[in-house]
């Protein structure tokens, strides 16, 4: 039976960390880590995630801002107030949160997030430092990834590790950063031959959003799973996209949903913005 690997338990130490760290920052330079949310509507999981954000944020002693916008907005008045925060020295850390508007391009809002201050690692120049192996801001849930992996002391070097979606918000980062630790890496999506490749997985990442398409039996003996799906059944269940009763028989590490992924995305959003204003 799998060892379950607790996200709300890690998180809440990193949490932790990040809060001590910003209290000698504050101490012995005078630096206050600001994080600024730009939130578009009244979506109720964006307003479920920035309300979220804020408590941990000032859990942890930062400063917490938020600009939200009607759903009718234009583009030019939400980018000039990315713009606007990209020269507050108070700020350091912006999120431009996630669904936006049909009529506003989230491409051109996020790509005018300064680099420096872009704590969700969405920005060409981050993206482009994961995949050249250069130092810079990681995405949060791939980075979450990396520190439950870390935390079950699996070694990673030389394993065979798949991650299941492709997206450049967790699957294609999370893939990049496994690579930098020498895994040997596997991309797979829904035409993949899934069962052949899960099959052969001593790490799997799955990140499909599809509810439990990775069946219990094909997970190998041992392997770790990181399910990083949030699924709403007709019942209001969360589920992953991991069949987890029959994975965990098999695995030697698994995450719950919820509980396992979720909590290290928000905490590790706070380490992005310490780092961020350490910078």
């Amino acid at each position: 039976m799998a060892t379950l690997i607790d996200g709300k338990a890690i998180a809440a130490q990193l949490r932790s960390e990040v809060a001590e760290q910003a209290r000698r920052l504050r101490e012995q330079r005078g630096i206050v880590p600001g994080l600024a949310v730009v939130r578009v509507g009244e979506d109720p999981g964006s307003k479920i995630y920035v309300g979220a954000k804020r408590r941990a944020a000032e859990e942890v002693g930062f400063r917490s801002f938020e600009h939200h916008f009607a759903a009718n907005v234009g583009q030019a008045e939400v980018l000039q107030t990315v713009r606007t925060l990209n020269r507050d020295p108070s700020v350091h850390g912006i999120l431009v949160q996630l669904p936006l508007p049909p009529q506003i391009n989230a491409d051109e809002v996020i790509w005018a997030v300064s680099p420096e201050k872009d704590v969700d690692g969405f920005h060409p120049v981050n993206a482009g430092n994961l995949f050249l192996g250069r130092p810079g801001i990681q995405p949060c849930t791939p980075a979450g990834i990396m520190r439950l992996l870390e935390w079950t002391r699996c070694e990673i070097k030389g394993k065979n590790a798949v991650v299941v979606g492709r997206s450049n918000i967790v699957g294609k980062p999370t893939a990049m950063l496994l690579l930098a630790a020498n895994a040997t890496v596997t991309i797979c999506h829904r035409q993949s031959r899934l069962e052949q490749e899960v099959g052969r997985a001593d790490i799997l990442v799955a990140a499909v959003g599809v509810p439990e398409l990775i069946k219990g039996h094909w997970i190998k003996p041992g392997a770790v799973v990181i399910d990083v799906g949030v699924n709403r059944t007709p019942a209001g269940k969360l589920i992953g996209d991991v069949e987890f009763a029959a994975a965990s028989a098999r695995a030697s590490f698994i995450t719950p949903v919820p509980g396992g992924v979720g909590p290290m995305t928000v905490a590790m959003l706070m380490r992005n913005t310490l780092l961020a204003a350490e910078r």
